[in-house]
């Protein structure tokens, strides 16, 4: 996982392939740190992890029941990493 470019998971029964040992239900995905975007219908919505990004601001929420994939920025294989680990 060093690539430069973000990993598209896709949302199998709930889940996603987090690490290649773990699988992590979707409604994670809107908590973690390298969570970027979910893709819902045909298009992709930011992930509401980014609304403690300084940079990003989101805070539209966002369905993860409705997701088909997500758009991980994790590239160092560090997996599930909540950002209310940081904030609080």
């Amino acid at each position: 996982m060093d690539n430069d470019e973000d990993r598209i998971l896709p949302v199998i029964n709930g889940k996603v392939q987090c690490l290649e040992a773990k699988k992590e239900p979707v409604e994670n995905c809107s908590f973690c740190i390298h969570c970027r975007e979910f893709l819902i219908g045909e298009r992709f919505v930011k992930s509401p992890s980014l609304a403690y990004c300084t940079k990003c601001r989101i805070t539209e929420p966002v369905d993860s029941s409705k997701a088909k994939a997500v758009k991980c920025a994790d590239r160092q294989g560090g997996g599930f990493h909540s950002f209310t680990n940081i904030i609080s």
